[in-house]
């Protein structure tokens, strides 16, 4: 019987910490005809071996189907309030193009965030006015989604005070309240498979993902005290103002995308927040403004029911977000294999 040298031993060692060799890692399969990595499959990276993993912790392996090479990598399952896309705090947004600003909106209004011919997100505004200031303290309460004829809402419930272990989170899908178990990696699909509500802690973390258009990654938080002291809010005794920290991920934006962050990633846009300003504010409510979370009437908004098969795509389309999960391409255009 042959005894491996140390040296041999070492080298494998080396190469399993390296990512040389895979233990039991998936491959991701693009299968998307309008990506030049369609058809290929890419081995995940050694530090996300999996496209469902047990632990709602781990990250997650995507392939990034707009790589030159086609890469896999890896992405966390919750909202980082620091990637563009996002939309947190009071409410804070890194636009399309990594620039920071803020959108004050006012409170128990609504205002259109990403308006595209084939897209409506909306937010409704929770917040109040202490006295003596000239405008309200405002944070994202609910995301009303409007795509193809179908309806999609998320909201965070109210409360005086915050508890970790109460679900914060309220769905609906056509007007019908829908229900998500409270167990990690839990989902839920709509009759047509065409929107994914994934659980990635047992309360208050969320992925939604509406089919070939946009994922978002919901965290839902309060202002708390120390939030409180520090920006004084004034936040009263009977609400902490739970609210969403919110993380978008589009595919086939149009270039006249329109939105408070939706025309952030139109190819001319060119953002008026001078540089050097520590709180750009972008402002216009008036033309952001719509009637309720569901509608899409405001000013600038171009989405429309009508779906013409001659959208334009604009180049700021990003596949580099798509990932299968659930073992299986679920209809999402990507198959995952062991």
């Amino acid at each position: 019987m042959k005894v491996l040298s140390s040296s041999f031993i070492f080298v494998i060692l080396v190469a399993l910490i390296t990512g040389f060799i895979q233990v039991n890692a998936e491959s991701v399969h693009c299968n998307n005809p309008l990506s030049r990595c369609n058809g290929k499959y890419v081995e995940c990276p050694y530090e996300c071996p999996s496209t469902y993993p047990k632990d709602p912790k781990s990250k997650v392996c995507y392939v990034n189907c707009d790589h030159p090479q086609c890469k896999a990598s890896c992405k966390t399952r919750k909202a980082s309030c620091d990637t563009p896309g996002s939309a947190c705090y009071d409410p804070r947004f890194i636009g399309g193009d990594g620039v920071v600003f803020y959108f004050h909106g006012k409170s128990n209004e609504h205002f259109s965030l990403v308006s595209d011919s084939n897209l409506q997100i909306n937010g409704r505004f929770i917040g109040h006015r202490p006295e003596g200031r000239t405008r309200d303290f405002t944070w994202i309460q609910a995301l009303g989604i409007l795509f193809n004829s179908n309806t999609f809402s998320l909201e965070a419930t109210k409360s005086a005070t915050w508890d970790s272990e109460v679900d914060h989170l309220k769905f609906t899908y056509n007007g019908e309240n829908l229900v998500v178990p409270e167990e990690p990696l839990s989902i839920w699909y709509s009759p047509e498979k065409d929107v994914k509500v994934e659980r990635v802690s047992r309360k208050n973390s969320v992925i939604v993902n509406i089919k070939h258009t946009v994922e978002i990654l919901v965290n839902v938080v309060p202002v708390t005290k120390e939030d409180d002291r520090v920006h004084k809010y004034q936040v009263p005794e009977d609400d902490c103002f739970v609210h969403l920290e919110v993380q978008f991920r589009f595919f086939n934006l149009s270039p006249k995308v329109d939105g408070v962050l939706g025309r952030t990633y139109r190819p001319d846009f060119e953002n008026p927040a001078k540089p050097g300003v520590a709180m750009p504010v972008l402002g216009d409510e008036n033309k952001y403004r719509t009637e309720s979370l569901l509608s899409a009437d405001c000013e600038s908004c171009i989405f429309s029911l009508q779906i013409g098969s001659n959208k334009e795509i604009s180049s700021v389309t990003d596949y580099g977000t798509l990932d299968c999960t659930h073992g299986g391409s679920a209809g999402y255009g990507i198959v995952c294999r062991k």
